[in-house]
């Protein structure tokens, strides 16, 4: 084997390939960053208004559609609604930016009523400082709204005992240890 390598030479690792192993070590004065938990979005709040962009997009969309029918792309109606946005006129887009200003008023009326709503507090039929659960955990085993009977975390403990008991130690089975 002339300029090979032989089996006894260790092959050296290439360093611009070599992967480090240890992670970066934390700096000595600086605590690691806690993981902030996302607040959850309350479906009731009114969606923000289109801006003139998306209202003319609204149009554009289905007279593209109407034009090339056996285009299936989004990224192409996308893509030409964009440019022709770009080549019209302000006096071109006018409408779009009045229906736009009109959606925004609206959406702003509703939602200065919406905030006068939470301000006041919860409504009479909404539970007040009780979850569900908790509220559900005192109709132990009546049937609820939703026409779902409700087991109490206890009796969920007691069936799985029993059933480990039923399968493993064979209690109406052959055998009984």
């Amino acid at each position: 084997m002339k300029g090979g390598r032989s089996k006894a030479e260790p092959k050296k690792a290439d360093s611009k390939l070599a992967v480090k192993k240890s992670a970066p070590a934390a700096k000595p004065g600086k605590k690691p960053a806690a993981k902030k938990a996302k607040a959850t979005k309350d479906p009731n709040k009114p969606k923000r208004p289109a801006s003139a962009f998306f209202v003319f997009m609204e149009e554009f969309r289905k007279t593209f559609k109407e034009k090339h029918p056996n285009n299936k792309s989004v990224a192409a109606v996308g893509k030409a609604g964009g440019d022709k946005w770009k080549s019209m006129s302000t006096a071109e887009k006018a409408p779009f930016v009045a229906k736009a200003e009109k959606r925004k008023t609206e959406y702003n009326k509703t939602i200065e009523a919406y905030n006068k709503k939470l301000a006041e507090g919860p409504a009479d039929d909404e539970e007040s400082d009780k979850s569900k659960s908790e509220v559900d955990e005192e109709e132990d085993g009546e049937v609820l709204a939703n026409s779902c009977y409700y087991v109490s975390s206890t009796t969920k403990i007691f069936i799985g005992i029993f059933s480990y008991f039923v399968v493993k130690k064979r209690i109406w089975g052959k055998k009984f240890v």
